[in-house]
Order: C-alpha cells, then structure tokens, then sequence
C-alpha cells in the first residue's frame, strides 16, 4: 500500500522546490526528444504489442499441404507426386519444368539422361546434388512429356514459390523456357533471357538451357558452361 503521509510530504517538498525555481527566474526546462515522448505518453493506453515474426514455413508442411493433389487434371495419368529434393538450407536452387517419365517412377526431380546431365553441371561448379535443391514447376508429369499447360502451371507454381520461401536460397537457376517464362512472369525466349540475373523475391536468378535441351543440342553446352561461370561468381563458398 502507498504511505499517504510520506506522499504528501513529497509532493510539498517538490512544490517548494518548483517555487523557489520560479522565484529566481527559472521559466521551463529542456527536455531531451526521448524525455518528451515519455511525458506526452502519460495517460494514454500502451500500443498494441506487434506479434513476433513466424518462423519461415517447412518443406515438410508444404508436401503435407499437397498431400495426394487432385488440383488438376495431370493427376490422372502421373504415378507419383515429385516434390523436390535436396538440401532444405541450399544457397543454390535448380527448378525445371517438370517431371519426365523416370522422375515419376521415382518420385525424384531430374534421375533421367537429362538429370544425369544435371549432376555433371552441378559437379562442374564444385557443388554436389545433396549440396543444392532441385524442383520444378509443377510436380506431377504431364502426359508425353508435354510442356505443362498455363492452368497446370497456376496451380501449382504456388507450392513452389513457396518451396524458394522456405528455402530462401541465394541464387536460383531457371532451367528452360517453360521454367524462366513461368517463374519470370514474361514470354521471351530462354535464348534472349539466358546470360543475365534477374532478380525474384529479392534472390538473384539465372536462366539457362534445360539439359534435356543440350542432350539434344551438344552445341549449346558451351554457352550453359558460361552461364555456370557467371553462377560461380555470385555463389557463396565457403573458405
């Protein structure tokens, strides 16, 4: 409980002292900015507390959201789901356009001739597989390895952009048109659009051919190695 009497004596002694001030010309006093934010707060009720930052969301949560997806119809005629695969903390993310025939067998991002080619890119680059990230634009595969059709791609592409979200890599290379035009949100082509960063969600992004192209294409593995080179320079090794 408050001493009411020792309340008193301190208010009397603060107004005999305000007095005296007073008395010898004294007209106010200067209040440092932080002093004054204080007393205009008096009376009034606190602000609101801000809730604290959610931490990112998990690979984890974001596969058991797909869970079995019948989101569209390329769920009729795929055998698995293929949702990535990789390092959850990768500074570095390869996405394609989708799963082929071997991918869905093994519900695994680019094991086929074209994933092999994948491998040797990223061991050119002093990387490993288990080192980088790797998805696509969509999950399921579509029928004959068809591009993925634009409502295919709208709903799935949010589970990716949540996937980058939860991943929050430092680089990410866009393999293919498909990839580059749905991720970049434009129509021009993967040869206009290679050898540059762009930027996506504040992470650097680098589009190039896909390897599936090369395989058929050996002559454009040189302009894919310059693009790995321009890679090398912005990733960040350690040591």
């Amino acid at each position: 409980m408050v001493d009411t009497q020792k309340f008193v004596q301190t208010i009397d002694e603060l107004a005999r002292t305000l007095r005296q001030l007073a008395d010898s010309g004294v007209k106010g006093f200067d209040c440092a900015p932080d002093a004054l934010a204080t007393l205009q707060s008096w009376g009034r009720p606190p602000p609101p507390r801000r809730p604290p930052p959610q931490p990112p969301e998990t690979l984890e949560a974001i596969r058991e959201d797909i869970g079995d997806c019948r989101r569209c119809t390329l769920c009729r005629s795929r055998t698995r789901i293929v949702f990535g695969a990789g390092s959850p903390q990768a500074r570095l993310m390869f996405i394609g356009e989708g799963p082929g025939q071997e991918e869905d067998r093994a519900g695994e991002p680019f094991v086929g001739a074209a994933g092999q080619l994948l491998t040797r890119i990223i061991a050119a680059i002093k990387l490993r597989r288990e080192d980088v990230y790797i998805a696509n634009v969509v999950k399921c595969r579509p029928p004959e390895n068809r591009l993925p059709a634009p409502d295919e791609i709208a709903t799935c592409s949010p589970f990716l952009r949540r996937q980058i979200a939860a991943i929050r890599p430092v680089l990410i290379c866009l393999l293919g048109s498909c990839a580059a035009q749905s991720l970049l949100n434009t129509t021009e082509s993967i040869s206009r659009l290679r050898g540059r960063f762009f930027e996506l969600q504040g992470i650097r992004v680098l589009p190039t051919f896909h390897p599936a192209y090369l395989l058929r294409n050996p002559e454009k593995k040189r302009a894919v190695w310059e693009d790995m080179q321009l890679l090398m320079k912005e990733y960040p090794y350690e040591g």
